[in-house]
């Protein structure tokens, strides 16, 4: 297979000879300057071979005559109706939260992007902490005879797994793997810190990189390394460790509803889709623009399969040695990837207040120079009195773009609100608000008082207002795209129309892997929120005891 050439790391905002692919501005397109990520490039998504750019292609783009960009009219976002993916790769290159990185199916995470991860961080690490759990550090590279200890982990992750063969200019004694998931290693390790009842629980937690060697990948959404925390406990009972994955998901669960405004549901895997070494794996479930699932977190109880594998051992208070039993569960950027393509539009990204790196973007606005200073003060005066506050603000005083040219852009990057004040507006005291979720005039409201006790009042209860309002909106579209269906025909039928299908189940794994072949569907979860009453297993006809959620995944 060819290697695919990947475009230099230069600025998206580069527009030149070698970005012939650059699209006109096009009716009902946001335009601003961009560079595309196409899934093309970032992976062979489309499943066809990767093809090398040959040499004569590259001189046909260096004899291109350079296009000189127009600064507010360059840049283009697929609408998300016309081709979901197209728009999903747009938004993440024009509101810079990744870009390409120089091996196929990684990315180089950019600021803005990192520092939505960063609340995602410092929102779960608080919890982590209050549950009980500390924060360490274990090493990337595990000794593949770890791997091999646990069968069902080793055939889970075989054909994910990147090795080293070579270090220091030598042939390894022993291949390593790069770090997929670290349930080997921290057992390892727990076998050397664990002894007695009186050592456990051990609750541990730590923030690191993983490698998965993935063949279709996707921005924050699947790549080769992508970056998680991963939770790992050890406890006496069963009961124990099943209270602890449970209450790990309830935390995810909070966490979506809460902070990232998207209706996850939760429930358990089925058999099929369990964790490769688990007994049980929990996750939430979200919908996303394009109603596929995405398994935005899971929570797994590891049972005994990894304290057996390696001896992982503690003597009871009768002085009987027992095995511990074991947890394990984990978020990753794919969060990300999830906030992007529930909340945004064909104007780009939306952010949820609560994780948005900017809450307030301030544009100020004059003409004449003698204006400039009295609309300056006032805007430093604003920012002032809502930091002082904890809202997250930034002034764009840059002189090189329009008024016009920067709302569009703070748009695109989601900031949930935009204040402007010009020269009447410092006059009168007042400031304009427009609302990022909703468009338009409708979004935005004259005459706010600057007064500090009243703006940031106002400018709270908007956010607030804004955080339960794109939760509701997500929710009602969730709603209105799952559909119960009682036979194998109706479950069918809605997952052709691109929906969610909730039935009763009680059928063999056979059974199900049969629809998944047929149809691209999966079990997503049996939510722990389940109706009452006699249920028929919608393909067997038996008697079931639980519904399940079926539908096309990322």
């Amino acid at each position: 297979m060819g290697a695919l050439r990947l475009p230099s790391l230069t600025s998206i905002f580069t527009s030149s000879a070698r970005s012939p692919s650059l699209s006109r501005c096009r009716r009902h397109q946001l335009c601003l300057p961009f560079r595309r990520l196409s899934a093309a490039n970032f992976s062979a998504q489309s499943g066809t071979a990767e093809k090398e750019i040959s040499p004569e292609l590259e001189d046909l783009k260096s004899k291109q005559k350079p296009r000189v960009p127009d600064k507010d009219k360059d840049r283009v976002i697929t609408p998300r109706s016309q081709d979901f993916n197209a728009w999903y790769l747009d938004v993440i290159a024009n509101a810079e939260l990744a870009d390409y990185g120089p091996v196929r199916g990684t990315m180089v995470i950019r600021p803005y992007g990192y520092a939505i991860w960063e609340a995602i961080q410092e929102y779960l690490n608080v919890k982590f902490k209050e549950t009980g759990h500390s924060n360490m550090y274990f090493p990337q590279f595990i000794p593949y005879s770890f791997i091999e200890k646990e069968a069902s982990h080793v055939e889970g992750f075989s054909p994910e797994l990147a090795l080293v063969t070579i270090g220091g200019g030598k042939e390894l004694e022993e291949k390593l793997v790069v770090r997929p998931t670290s349930e080997t290693i921290v057992n390892h390790m727990f076998t050397q810190w664990i002894h007695s009842y009186r050592d456990l629980p051990l609750m541990i937690n730590q923030w690191a990189n993983v490698t998965r060697w993935e063949m279709r990948t996707k921005p924050f959404i699947r790549t080769l390394e992508f970056l998680w925390q991963e939770g790992h406990t050890a406890h006496t009972t069963l009961e124990e460790a099943e209270k602890e994955a449970l209450q790990m998901i309830d935390v995810y669960t909070k966490f979506a509803y809460e902070q990232a405004a998207i209706p996850v549901i939760a429930g358990r895997k089925s058999r099929v889709e369990t964790f490769a070494g688990a007994n049980r794996t929990y996750t939430i479930e979200a919908m996303m623009g394009d109603r596929k699932a995405l398994q935005a977190g899971t929570s797994h109880n590891l049972g005994q399969n990894f304290s057996r594998a390696f001896g992982t051992q503690f003597t009871d208070e009768n002085g009987q040695r027992q095995h511990v039993w074991q947890t394990s569960w984990a978020i990753s950027t794919r969060f990300v990837g999830a906030i992007i393509m529930t909340h945004g539009d064909d104007t780009g990204l939306i952010l949820p207040p609560k994780l948005a790196p900017i809450q307030v973007v301030i544009v100020p606005i004059w003409k004449k120079v003698d204006e400039r200073t009295g609309v300056l003060n006032a805007t430093s005066s604003v920012k002032e009195t809502l930091q002082v506050t904890g809202i997250k603000v930034k002034i764009d005083d840059s002189e090189q773009r329009t008024p016009g040219w920067k709302f569009n852009f703070w748009e695109m990057k989601g900031v949930p609100l935009r204040i402007e004040i010009g020269p009447r507006d410092v006059s009168s005291r007042t400031v304009v608000i427009s609302r990022r979720d909703i468009p338009g005039k409708q979004g935005k409201v004259f005459g706010i008082s600057m007064d500090s006790s009243t703006l940031a009042a106002y400018v709270k209860d908007l956010l607030d207002e804004i955080q339960s309002s794109l939760l509701g909106r997500a929710t009602s579209f969730r709603d209105s795209n799952i559909v119960d269906v009682s036979s194998y025909d109706e479950l069918k039928e809605a997952i052709a129309q691109g929906k969610w299908a909730r039935g009763p189940w009680s059928a063999s794994d056979k059974d199900e892997l049969q629809i998944k072949e047929e149809t691209g569907a999966t079990i997503r979860c049996f939510p722990f929120e389940q109706p009452e009453g006699t249920k028929s297993c919608l393909m067997t006809g038996n008697p079931a005891e639980e519904v399940a959620i079926f539908a096309k995944s990322y």
